[in-house]
């Protein structure tokens, strides 16, 4: 939108020509064209008006484009719906993005506008349409051995445990298993076994991606970073109708437990006695209140010194009641805010050097 300044007898301002009329949402930038003129007060209101008038020709343009009728406030009721169902946080610039996500369910439930496809969802709570709305909205960016420096420290840190026991994981954003099934690698490696004692949760809220990690199937473009020694050792190439795709081994995916788990949940049902717990690039999408009541509920479920890894732009720091930093995004549990035993009944001690 064109601003003015306006002084006593003149107002300077830029008077803009769009050099063609396109739709705004899910197109590249408008170009336009810039004149720095001077003129009395009395053009002022004529060129106001004629500004607000291209701008309002652009947004009806751009629903006119549209399969589906979608307004500000249709895009509001969408932000405090994933916001109190799944604690996410969508900024005002994603407007695009819900469009293109959500105009699939709006086929799928046979709307013609997001306002009665919304109405629908919000006069039924038990409706299994939630379940898609929310798959819809979350993201679901993720890699084998990413942020690769916090898997050689859980391998000091399995290494460093007690093998008389089981050892607990939680990865609480397992998206499309890459994650957790790089934490079960790691553990075979640790302990130089296909069986180690380790056992892993997986959760995410989103149920499509925890069907796809349960498959455990990938294509080769998205193992292209795991050393070749490690993808002959856990991996197994398909043949025929699977050429081109790789496949975990089921040794690897016997570690793992996949389960769907909203992190605004009030409830958990998760017994305590986890030695790390993976929750990486997942709390940038949430308010920082919001963060600090998922760590509060962390640390509990946590042996004293388990580690809590964090995604490289997420930063605990409002937590230090119940986490300290130990290293690069890496948080130990305080002693008084952990677990007060481990499974096993007796108080557990891991020292871990970064």
């Amino acid at each position: 939108m064109t601003r003015y300044r306006t002084h006593t007898h003149r107002a300077t301002y830029l008077i803009v020509y769009p050099l063609r009329q396109r739709p705004l949402m899910n197109k590249p930038d408008q170009k336009f064209e810039f004149s720095r003129v001077s003129l009395n007060n009395s053009l002022v209101a004529g060129a106001t008006q004629a500004a607000a008038t291209v701008n309002r020709t652009l947004i009806n343009d751009d629903n006119s484009d549209r399969e589906f009728e979608f307004n500000d406030k249709d895009f509001s009721r969408v932000r405090a719906l994933i916001l109190k169902i799944a604690g996410i946080s969508l900024a005002p610039s994603k407007q695009s993005m819900v469009y293109s996500r959500l105009a699939r369910r709006l086929r799928a439930c046979n709307h013609n506008k997001f306002s009665s496809y919304l109405d629908a969802l919000e006069s039924n709570p038990g409706s299994p349409e939630w379940e898609q709305f929310t798959n819809s909205l979350t993201t679901n960016l993720t890699s084998f051995y990413r942020e690769a420096h916090h898997f050689d420290l859980l391998k000091k840190q399995l290494q460093s445990l007690s093998r008389s026991s089981r050892i607990d994981l939680w990865c609480s954003a397992a998206s499309t298993g890459e994650e957790p099934y790089t934490m079960a690698i790691t553990a075979m490696e640790a302990f130089n076994s296909m069986t180690p004692p380790v056992r892993i949760l997986a959760t995410d809220i989103d149920t499509k991606v925890l069907d796809h990690a349960k498959k455990g199937v990938y294509r080769m473009d998205q193992v292209d970073k795991i050393p070749d020694d490690i993808l002959r050792k856990y991996f197994l190439k398909g043949k025929g109708e699977s050429e081109g795709l790789i496949r975990v081994r089921p040794e690897v995916q016997a570690l793992l437990t996949f389960r769907k788990l909203n992190l605004m949940d009030s409830v958990w049902s998760l017994r305590p006695g986890f030695d790390a717990i993976f929750c990486r690039n997942v709390m940038i999408y949430f308010e920082k209140d919001v963060q600090m009541q998922i760590l509060k509920r962390f640390a509990p479920l946590m042996n004293p010194n388990g580690l809590l890894y964090a995604g490289h732009s997420e930063n605990f720091a409002m937590a230090r009641d119940y986490f300290s930093l130990r290293g690069k995004t890496v948080y130990t549990v305080n002693t008084d805010k952990a677990a007060k035993t481990g499974p096993s009944g007796e108080n557990q001690q891991h020292i871990i050097t970064a």
